[in-house]
Order: structure tokens, then sequence, then C-alpha cells
């Protein structure tokens, strides 16, 4: 086995070990999102959905 490989391997699984309870300690603590939250989601989001379909239908 590679020793670059093996030592990716510990130093995403100690990241994981590390992060996962900071993790849930700020899912504790946040706020519930709201619809405008939301909107202010979905209203990029579709933008850009709608601009890659652009661009694909301008390379055919």
């Amino acid at each position: 086995m590679d020793w670059m490989k093996l030592g990716a391997a510990l130093l995403i699984g100690a990241m994981i070990v590390f992060l996962l309870p900071r993790a849930k300690q700020m899912m504790a603590q946040s706020r519930e999102a709201t619809s405008a939250d939301w909107k202010g989601l979905l209203i990029p989001l579709l933008a850009v959905i709608g601009f890659v379909i652009l661009l694909i239908l301008a390379v055919r």
C-alpha cells in the first residue's frame, strides 16, 4: 500500500472524528429557516440551473 494513500486516509478519518462533534453542536444551535430564507436560496439556484441549460443548448 502506498504511504501517501494511507496518510491521506488517516487525515480524513481524523478530520471526521474532530469535526463531527462541532457539526452536531452547530446544528443544535442554529435557527430554523423561514420561507424568506428558502426563497433567497431558490432564486439564485434557479438562475444557475437556467444558465447551465442555456450553455448546453448553445453548444448543440
